[in-house]
């Protein structure tokens, strides 16, 4: 394999999360004033950092969310993942042939680390991630689309830039990983292949993607 790193984006590449945060998300929203769609959220926010959110929302209509707005969401959300979260479909399967295979790997999301760790416990995909295998955009000073957060995961797993492959699934991580200098793989499950402008290459099926990373 030509790639030194995999770095998976976290929701909607690993776990099966965008439905239930982005039903959420909309839904508080949508409660607290500011109606929002569920396509509205996912076009919005998708793969953002939470910062994103207050930004928009305040560029939009000169309001400030609310002081907890993140604490109530996340709760709300990690009730959410305790009930119904499960695995990508194919995601176990390829992280077992990296690991396998001796192919280093680690994840890069938006989310907090909680965020992550929660996902991954009830997924049982903490197995294949120990904490030198996790980064948060809390580790950076800006979330996608800028290129921090995978900068930072490369130095940190010691392996340059162009030597490593992202795998995302939205449009700002796709833009964070080409202004990293990496190449990136578009996973269009839930994202029209046309908004992944950038991707090295696109798939709809987690499992597709070892034969990929193979040709």
């Amino acid at each position: 394999m030509r790639y030194e790193l995999v770095i998976f984006d976290n929701d909607g590449v690993l776990v099966d999360s965008e439905p239930i945060s982005n039903t959420l998300l909309a839904a508080y929203l949508t409660e607290l004033g500011h109606p929002t769609s569920y396509e509205e959220s996912l076009r919005d926010y998708m793969g953002a950092a939470m910062h994103r959110v207050h930004d928009i929302v305040e560029e939009r209509t000169g309001e400030r969310l609310p002081a907890d707005f993140d604490d109530v969401f996340h709760a709300r959300v990690f009730a959410a993942f305790e009930r119904e979260l499960e695995p990508v479909s194919g995601a176990v399967e390829v992280l077992e042939k990296l690991a396998a295979d001796g192919v280093p790997y680690c994840v890069a999301s938006s989310g907090s680390h909680e965020r992550i760790r929660v996902g991954h416990r009830k997924t049982g995909l903490d197995r294949w991630f120990d904490d030198g295998r996790i980064f948060s955009s809390q580790d950076v000073g800006r979330g996608k689309p800028a290129p921090d957060l995978f900068l930072h995961a490369a130095e940190r797993m010691g392996v340059p830039p162009e030597k490593c492959l992202v795998v995302e699934d939205s449009p700002l991580g796709v833009r964070a990983a080409v202004a990293a200098g990496m190449d990136v793989y578009g996973f269009t499950a839930m994202t029209p292949a046309e908004r992944l402008v950038g991707a090295d290459r696109l798939f709809g099926d987690m499992g597709e993607l070892i034969g990929l990373l193979q040709s």
